[in-house]
């Protein structure tokens, strides 16, 4: 079983079932999305290495789909579909930050040749990031970026600046995605004392979240589970 997750952004059901089992015949695991609003939550909510987009889909061109997911500072790569074969979309498309072009319409053969030519660069480099986030002990959780040497946060490629008692808490519960935390086993080891009086760390724990989160009361990373404890959830 291949583990490589792609993502059809594609208008016509039709073309996106067709790709999806060729793609599965390939052994990837494969998910849909009929326009690019759905494309980019699609990527938000799983863990996608490589996208097939289309240029020309409803509410939210492929264009204009890659150019926001650039924005998110997300590398994967991207192979664009025009029914078009003038220059100017394959220029546009490419300068947005598409990785590459195929015309419709197109083989099988082709479109499965240059899927695994892309995902084998995008192996190395996720390899190459995975020793560098190593050595230099990054965290990454979605847009989440915590740098333990630099003492560093980011949220979407913004820096966010946490206190040091903020940046702590934060680096334990990400260095431990998923599991939960109660306010005392926080207390005892971020202060490395016997916890007493644990109400310090709901404050702290609401300072960070507005400063992580895009909507606090929503939070996408930052997780109370009621009566245990807190997590960062796992993307």
């Amino acid at each position: 079983m291949n583990a490589y997750h792609i993502l059809i952004v594609e208008d016509d059901k039709e073309i996106r079932e067709g790709i999806e089992i060729y793609l599965r015949n390939q052994g990837y695991t494969v998910f849909q999305a009929a326009d690019g609003v759905e494309g980019l939550e699609k990527i938000r909510q799983e863990e996608i290495h490589l996208a097939i987009v289309d240029v020309m889909m409803p509410r939210m061109d492929g264009i204009t789909m890659v150019m926001r997911l650039r924005e998110m500072k997300c590398e994967i790569p991207v192979i664009m579909l025009s029914a078009k074969s003038e220059e100017v979309d394959k220029i546009m498309g490419l300068n947005m930050g598409a990785d590459d072009y195929v015309t419709k319409p197109f083989t099988t053969m082709e479109l499965l040749a240059r899927v695994n030519s892309h995902l084998r660069r995008y192996g190395k480099f996720l390899e190459a990031l995975g020793e560098k986030q190593q050595d230099e002990k990054i965290y990454v959780i979605g847009g989440l970026e915590l740098n333990e040497e630099a003492v560093e946060v980011s949220v979407d490629g913004k820096q966010v600046k946490l206190t040091p008692l903020e940046f702590k808490i934060l680096l334990l519960l990400m260095k431990n995605p998923g599991r939960v935390f109660s306010a005392e086993e926080i207390y005892e080891r971020v202060w490395n004392e016997q916890a007493i009086n644990t109400d310090t760390i709901m404050v702290h724990i609401r300072k960070i979240r507005e400063k992580i989160e895009v909507n606090p009361r929503e939070p996408k990373y930052l997780k109370v589970v009621w009566g245990v404890g807190y997590k960062i959830d796992r993307q």
